[in-house]
């Protein structure tokens, strides 16, 4: 292998993981607890023990893979895994910090395109009303991700047994919600 298939110490993923988020993943010893313990871990490319092992190599050919991954944006952040972790490696945030990664790098998993859109639309949400509104989160998710039609026979029930309102509910203090969004905004 040559030396150019390495990443400098300060150029690898880990070590931006390290300083961002404080997850060290020389830590890890490959006990496997993570991904034992995962709920998703079957519907993952890379379970969380394989995630942290393409860490530790500091491979730019891992980091790549580990950025264009599915694994990252499945990850629904239980803890489970921090729970069972001997070294108390905070996985969750590590992997919300490489799907952050994954999107300003424009490496995004074509899988995660749903995912992406659900979160947009919940983030649209709270920015619009102050907090969640679930009708309109609903529609803008369907709007975003295509899925028209899917689940549409149960909006009439749930609106008549007073599960979806018509109107959002909006906050009091909407301008301090939209002074977050405006600090946080990329």
């Amino acid at each position: 292998m040559s030396h150019s298939e390495y990443n400098t110490e300060r150029n690898s993923l880990a070590y931006s993981v390290e300083k961002n988020v404080e997850v060290h993943a020389q830590k890890c010893y490959q006990c496997g607890k993570c991904s034992a313990g995962c709920p998703v871990a079957d519907e993952m490319d890379l379970p969380p023990s394989m995630v942290m092992r393409m860490l530790q190599t500091e491979l730019a050919a891992n980091d790549e893979k580990i950025l264009r991954s599915h694994s990252i944006w499945l990850c629904v952040t239980c803890e489970m895994c921090l729970s069972r972790c001997p070294m108390e490696i905070d996985i969750p945030s590590m992997m919300d910090f490489l799907r952050q990664r994954s999107r300003s790098e424009k490496k995004v998993n074509p899988k995660a395109k749903n995912i992406i859109a659900f979160h947009k639309s919940f983030l649209n949400s709270i920015r619009f009303t102050g907090r969640l509104y679930e009708l309109g989160l609903i529609l803008d998710y369907k709007r975003q991700s295509l899925n028209m039609t899917q689940d549409i026979s149960l909006a009439p029930k749930m609106i008549s047994r007073g599960k979806l309102h018509i109107f959002p509910d909006i906050i009091k203090g909407k301008a301090q919600i939209a002074r977050i969004f405006k600090k946080t905004s990329n």
